[in-house]
C-alpha cells in the first residue's frame, strides 16, 4: 500500500517555520479531485497509523489536516495526537449545531482548531470561542472583507489569522501589514528581486569545489589544496566526516583522509549542502530543508529513471532554489557557478529530463496531483515507487539538518 503525500510550509511573521499543511492521497490514480473528501481524510488517518509516523513529516511542528463533517462526527481527530495536529475544518462544511458540538468537544480535549478558506458569515460567531486559527485565501478575499473579518473576531483575541496562497514577497508584506500571524504559500521561493548579492570568498571556494567534483575524473590533490586555503571549510569537512551519520570506527585527522573517507558521492553532497547552507543563512530554515528534500528527491527520481546521472539530478535539485536564496534571477545565479550545461539548461531554460524532475517535485510541493500524474507518465517513471522516494527524501533532509547543525 502506497500513500501519496505532500506538505506545505506555514511560516510565522518572522518567516520561521510554524507548521505544515499535510495532504495525503492513496496513490497517483486517486489524486484530488477524483477522490471523495471523506475517503481522503480516512486514508490519511489510516496511513499515519499504519504506514508512516507523523514525526517523519512534521518533526516537532504541528500538522494542519483537513477534516470533513463526516470524519469529524466519526471522531477521527481523536486518533491523532493533539500535540501534533491542527484540526482544519474544510470550507465545504456549513456551520450548524452538529459541527458546533464537535468543535466544542475537540477544544475541550485540547485540540487546536482552524477554519479553512474562511468566508465570513455572522453564524460563525458561535464558533469563535473554540477556533484558534482562521485561514483566509488572500487571492479571493479583498481588503474590505479582511477588515470585516478582523472586526468580527475583535472580541476573540486568541484567534490568529493565516494568509493562504501568499506567492510573492509583496503579498507577504501586505499580509503582514494587515495583521496576519501565519502565512502559507511558496512566497519565499519566488522573492521580490531587489539586488544582486556577491558571493563571499568562502562561497567562491565552495563553487570552485562544486566544479572540481563535477568532473569525470576528480583531481584529489587539487581539491585538497582548495580546502587548505580555507580554514573554516577544512574544519567543517573534518567535523562532517567524523559525524555520527557515517558511523566511522576511527577518527579522521587530515583533509585528504576526510576526502577519501567520504568518497566522491558523499563529498558532492556535502559541498552542495554546505554551499546552500552558507548562502541561505539569513533565510528561513525551511528553505534550506526544502532544498535538501528537492536534492534527494531528484536523485531518487533519477535512480528510478535510469537515464540520468543521479549526481547531476541531486545537484540540480539542490540548486533549484538558488534564485530564492540569493534574491536574484536563476539565470544570473547560474552565471556565477561553474556547473554542467545540462544542469543550467534544466534550471534556466526548463528543458531536458532534469527539468521534468524539478517540475514533478514542484507538483509534490504544491499538491498538484493531476499535473504530477501527467508528468510521471511523460517521464516514464513507476508511479507506485515515487511516494516512497519522496518520503525517504523528507526523512533524509531532516537527518541532514541535524548533521549541519552539529558542524555549523
Amino acid at each position: 500500500m502506497y500513500f501519496y503525500a505532500a506538505r506545505q510550509p506555514i511560516l510565522d511573521r518572522n518567516k520561521v517555520l510554524f507548521g505544515y499543511e499535510l495532504l495525503f492521497r492513496d496513490g497517483v490514480e486517486n489524486a484530488f479531485p477524483n477522490i471523495d473528501g471523506d475517503e481522503a481524510t480516512s486514508k490519511m488517518v489510516e496511513g499515519s497509523q499504519l504506514s508512516f509516523g507523523l514525526d517523519d513529516f512534521l518533526g516537532d511542528k504541528p500538522g494542519f489536516i483537513n477534516f470533513t463533517l463526516e470524519t469529524l462526527l466519526k471522531k477521527y481527530p481523536s486518533m491523532l495526537p493533539k500535540e501534533q495536529v491542527v484540526v482544519e475544518v474544510l470550507e465545504t462544511i456549513q456551520p450548524g449545531k452538529r459541527l458546533l458540538a464537535e468543535c466544542q468537544h475537540l477544544k475541550e480535549q485540547g485540540y487546536t482548531l482552524a477554519l479553512d478558506d474562511y468566508e465570513h458569515k455572522n453564524v460563525w460567531r458561535h464558533f469563535y470561542p473554540y477556533i484558534d486559527i482562521i485561514k483566509i485565501d488572500i487571492r479571493s478575499t479583498n481588503a474590505e472583507q479582511i477588515e470585516e473579518i478582523k472586526q468580527a473576531i475583535a472580541d476573540f483575541p486568541h484567534i490568529k489569522l493565516l494568509a493562504e496562497k501568499v506567492e510573492t514577497n509583496a503579498e507577504f508584506q501586505q499580509a503582514l501589514a494587515q495583521g496576519f500571524s501565519y502565512f502559507q504559500g511558496y512566497f519565499f521561493s519566488k522573492p521580490e528581486m531587489l539586488q544582486t548579492r556577491a558571493l563571499s570568498p568562502s562561497q567562491l571556494a565552495l563553487a570552485e569545489l562544486l566544479y572540481e567534483t563535477s568532473q569525470a575524473d576528480m583531481d584529489l590533490a587539487r581539491i585538497t589544496e582548495i580546502f587548505k586555503r580555507d580554514v573554516t571549510l577544512s574544519y567543517k569537512l573534518l567535523r562532517y566526516s567524523n559525524s555520527a551519520i557515517f558511523r566511522r570506527r576511527a577518527e579522521v585527522e587530515t583533509i585528504k583522509q576526510a576526502l577519501i573517507v567520504l568518497g566522491q558521492a558523499e563529498l558532492k553532497k556535502f559541498l552542495s549542502l554546505l554551499f546552500t547552507a552558507q548562502i541561505s543563512s539569513d533565510k528561513p530554515a525551511e528553505l534550506m530543508r526544502l532544498s535538501m528534500t528537492r536534492a534527494n528527491f531528484a536523485e531518487g527520481l533519477a535512480g528510478l529513471s535510469g537515464r540520468v546521472s543521479q549526481d547531476k539530478a541531486y545537484l540540480t535539485g539542490m540548486m533549484s532554489l538558488m534564485d530564492a536564496i540569493l534574491d536574484e534571477p536563476i539565470s544570473s545565479v547560474m552565471e556565477k557557478l561553474p556547473l554542467a550545461n545540462e544542469i543550467k539548461a534544466a534550471l534556466i531554460e526548463k528543458t531536458g529530463e532534469l527539468a521534468g524532475f524539478i517540475r514533478l517535485i514542484e507538483c509534490y510541493e504544491n499538491a498538484s496531483w493531476p499535473q504530477a500524474t501527467i508528468l510521471i507518465e511523460k517521464l516514464r517513471l513507476p508511479a507506485d515507487k515515487i511516494p516512497d522516494v519522496y518520503h525517504q527524501a523528507v526523512q533524509w533532509a531532516n537527518e541532514q539538518m541535524k548533521a549541519l547543525g552539529e558542524i555549523a
